[in-house]
């Protein structure tokens, strides 16, 4: 199967893309793109990858579902697109990061800027149907997704992984802790930011750990 993927990323998973959940997986999302309206255009499903090439990634950020409400999901976890209004947990994100290292919060949601420097801001499912949260979950994107994982964790080391929140932690419970560095807390939801996310200092630790293992920081 054709799958348009950046190229880096191609090479790694097309086994994947050949499988039959993925056939079936393939199947649904399109019927879905047809037959309703389905977050993010479909042009940007893999946005993630192509900002973020498998021998750049630096940082893993695991988030769970797009946003489902027009013109914000632009297949980058957490991310808005430019002049969207913050959803409340990313304004969470940039308050902490502000505490952590000082940084002001910025105008603009759009995360691209770190997909950019090698942050993988990846959705454990991809696609979403408008106003109808995790109603894609279930249907073959968790496999996909954790494929990703096991290929990073089985090719890379000395990658941050951020796990936010229960959904994450367990998504990430076979990354080899011995060769990455793996921060976990709670979710920046409202719901539960003040279990651990606010204070964890996430940011920094990151950086520090990349600097010591000759990666540059990430210009959070």
């Amino acid at each position: 199967m054709d799958v348009k993927i950046e190229e880096s990323w191609k090479e790694r998973l097309s086994d994947e893309f050949e499988k039959a959940y993925f056939v079936g997986l393939t199947n649904f999302v399109r019927d879905e793109y047809l037959r309703t309206t389905v977050y993010p255009p479909g042009n940007l499903i893999f946005n993630a990858f192509q900002h973020c090439p498998f021998d750049r990634v630096k940082v893993v950020l695991l988030g769970q579902d797009p946003y489902h409400e027009p013109g914000q999901a632009h297949g980058l976890c957490f991310s808005v697109r430019d002049g969207v209004p913050f959803p409340p947990s990313l304004i969470n994100i940039f308050k902490e990061i502000e505490s952590d290292l000082g940084k002001p919060v910025p105008r603009s949601g759009d995360l691209t800027r770190w997909a950019d420097q090698g942050v993988l801001l990846l959705n454990a499912t991809l696609t979403v149907r408008a106003h109808s949260a995790a109603s894609h979950q279930n249907r073959g994107w968790e496999t996909f997704t954790d494929a990703v994982i096991h290929r990073l964790d089985a090719e890379r080391k000395h990658i941050v992984y951020m796990l936010w929140g229960a959904y994450a932690q367990k998504k990430g419970s076979f990354i080899n802790a011995s060769r990455n560095l793996i921060l976990s807390t709670a979710h920046p939801s409202p719901l539960s930011v003040r279990r651990g996310f606010f204070g964890c200092r996430h940011f920094s630790l990151a950086n520090d750990y990349l600097i010591a293992s000759g990666q540059e920081a990430i210009e959070w």
